[in-house]
């Protein structure tokens, strides 16, 4: 017999990214419509067919110490910096919790590319002997979460799920499990990526995943758009902490991770299926799991990357979960301003899901409008949308889904007591 869920609280939060260097920065960004895509001026990137990218600013990683820049992969500095504004965010509610029960789970699609790049052409150029001896532990997937681990000193079990574009997602899921399972009593889990360089931009723009709109960075990202062709290829992290609802003071809580689905499409390596099948799967597993009917959601935030056939297939999906009900449900795709963080996007997204919530807005979804006719969603394109209110708490569906036909949904939950007004 299927066991409910308990639902998992979040006491806490992180994120760097295109569109800010923390939460607080990021989601004033969202508000004012900004965009994270920039051209890309490096020498490196100067015969590359793809020429705009999201980018952190170099000075929210100048913070970190010279020995940890030395011997960790972007990636992995991402992920520290993000998960160090969730412990400090945190720390009211961790007073006295053991280090031996304290988790980290952090995913990512590809782990320290740049470090693979890097290390490539140095054995090319100059030969073994010019090769880092830290390359592998700064390449492999699992040094972020093993980085956040051995800098905040946590022995309750360092995780990474990786799985390409959904791993963020799946971050949380995992965490889920392992508060609902008492294999810990707080959980840091959430994904980060750094896939901006000459490695990562010639390999999806070989497979014509990207965006080539060069002369105009800040209207390429152009998710459910009819004229979209192709994602933009972001960095970034997000972390959330989380704990058991019962074991955090009533009115803690930022909002609640209430149930997880998940599904596998079976069909290609890359391409989604295109009816969405599958993803309605992990939708419809989600809904039941948080026992919410489609009527009760206030909020969808979409996957939605900006290709062809990766946003009909998820259009679909949720026409199909959703019924006559997504007809009245705001649809929000916030790769439109943060580009796609791969990995990290999953937790970068829902931070900002919880934020939305909270203040009762459904950002803009920018550079949607004119919308794909055949994407049957009411997807905010014109401008923010003022979610319902009728209910104590505002429930949002999240997707996130990766090459390989990895499929997450959550349902997420914030309370509803703000004034829209009130932007935090």
């Amino acid at each position: 017999m299927q066991k409910p869920p308990e639902r998992t609280a979040v006491i806490g939060w992180g994120s760097i990214n295109p569109l800010g260097k923390d939460a607080e920065s990021t989601w004033n960004a969202v508000l004012a419509e900004r965009s994270g895509i920039q051209s890309l001026n490096d020498a490196w990137a100067a015969d590359l067919t793809t020429q705009i990218a999201g980018r952190v600013h170099e000075q929210a990683l100048s913070t970190l110490e010279p020995l940890l820049q030395r011997r960790s992969d972007r990636c992995a500095q991402l992920a520290v910096l993000a998960a160090r504004q969730a412990w400090s965010m945190a720390a009211p509610f961790r007073v006295g919790i053991d280090p031996n029960r304290i988790a980290v789970v952090i995913g990512t699609g590809i782990g320290g590319l740049a470090t693979m790049h890097a290390q490539h052409e140095q054995l090319t150029a100059g030969g073994p002997t010019r090769v880092n001896p830290l390359t592998v532990p700064m390449l492999i997937p699992d040094a972020p979460a093993g980085q956040v681990a051995i800098d905040l000193g946590l022995n309750g079990g360092a995780h990474t799920p990786v799985s390409a574009c959904a791993s963020g997602a799946e971050a949380l899921m995992l965490a889920q499990m392992l508060l609902n399972d008492d294999r810990a009593d707080l959980v840091l889990a959430g994904g980060a990526e750094a896939p901006v360089n000459r490695l990562g931009l010639v390999g999806f723009s070989a497979m014509r995943a990207l965006s080539c709109r060069n002369d105009a960075p800040k209207q390429a990202s152009r998710p459910y758009g009819q004229d979209r062709d192709g994602f933009v290829l972001s960095e970034g992290a997000g972390v959330l902490a989380l704990m058991r609802n019962p074991d955090v003071p009533a009115d803690a809580p930022l909002g609640w991770l209430l149930a997880c689905g998940s599904s596998s499409d079976a069909h290609h390596i890359v391409a989604p299926e295109p009816e969405g099948r599958q993803a309605s799967r992990a939708i419809e597993d989600a809904l039941r799991r948080a026992d919410v009917q489609p009527c009760d959601i206030t909020a969808v935030q979409a996957h939605a990357t900006g290709t062809s056939l990766g946003d009909l297939a998820e259009a679909r999906a949720l026409r199909r979960s959703l019924g006559s009900a997504a007809d009245q449900i705001p649809v929000c795709a916030p790769k439109g301003q943060l580009g796609h963080l791969l990995g990290g996007a999953g937790a970068v997204e829902a931070i900002i899901a919880f934020q939305s919530m909270r203040v009762g807005i459904t950002p803009r979804s920018l550079n949607a409008e004119p919308l794909d006719s055949e994407v049957e969603l009411a997807v905010s394109q014109s401008g923010p949308v003022t979610m319902a209110t009728s209910n104590r708490e505002r429930l949002l569906l999240k997707n996130a889904f990766g090459f390989g036909g990895h499929n997450i949904s959550l349902v997420l939950a914030a309370p509803a007591g703000r004034n829209p007004a009130q932007h935090d």
